[in-house]
């Protein structure tokens, strides 16, 4: 096992579970200070706990006190997936939580790390989009309309902040075997009828740690030319 990460402080959310808790557990296996945030308990070797959920301000400021004054790297692990509605049924409560989620968790998380990466004139920032952020047909309206938006939230933010040494980039993952179900109540069917055709043209599911394996690339310095990209992970069902 390397030790790219020796010395460095990362933050991971959604590190109780599926592609958060691998990556913690790789990064804190070479040698990272991890600090695994996520709503449910984190109990992984190596990696410090910290119950918090990134839809509140008050623990988004728990967060950043709690990574201290160097963070090196910030894994934007956590989200959720809506109920696969269509526009003309999804509602205000489902729409609101998926982006609470999956993009103003995000972004606030990221507003409160960024000024330690700015201080050191280094950082690693890397989001975890999804195969709905380069098409329209693999999840509702809500989930998908939030990934584009993650895809958004990562090129500005790239830009923004590359004089500062900080490079900012999006993993998109097919499907992954992590337990994550539809949120929000039943599925809708009109929007499983229209999906499921084009879901059954997945490629083999992948594991946790192939996701977290191409997360921790670009967290670490053997990716130190690359920032503002939207990197598909999925097994090649971008491509089909």
């Amino acid at each position: 096992m390397s030790e790219r990460f020796t010395g460095h402080t990362v933050v991971v959310t959604g590190a109780a579970s599926g592609i958060g808790a691998a990556t913690a557990t790789a990064l804190a296996a070479e040698g990272a200070r991890v600090v695994g945030v996520d709503i449910a308990a984190v109990d992984l070797p190596g990696v410090e706990p910290l119950r918090a959920d990134i839809t509140d301000p008050d623990d988004i400021a728990r967060v950043a006190e709690a990574a201290g004054s160097r963070v090196d790297g910030l894994a934007n692990v956590a989200g959720i997936i809506d109920d696969f509605s269509p526009l003309h049924e999804v509602t205000d409560e489902v729409w609101r939580r998926v982006f609470a989620v999956n993009v103003d968790g995000m972004m606030r998380l990221t507003r409160a790390l960024l000024p330690p990466m700015i201080a050191a004139g280094r950082g690693s920032v890397v989001n975890i989009a999804s195969e709905a952020a380069l098409r329209g047909s693999a999840a509702g309206v809500a989930y998908t309309a939030a990934k584009h938006a993650v895809v958004g939230l990562t090129r500005s933010t790239a830009f923004m902040y590359a004089p500062h040494g900080i490079r900012v980039n999006a993993v998109a993952p097919g499907g992954v075997a992590t337990g994550m179900t539809a949120g929000g109540g039943s599925p809708s069917e009109a929007g499983l009828a229209r999906i499921s055709p084009f879901l059954a043209t997945l490629p083999p599911i992948a594991t946790p740690e192939q996701v977290a394996a191409t997360i921790t690339h670009l967290l670490s310095d053997e990716s130190s030319n690359t920032t503002g990209v939207l990197l598909p992970c999925d097994g090649g069902w971008s491509v089909h």
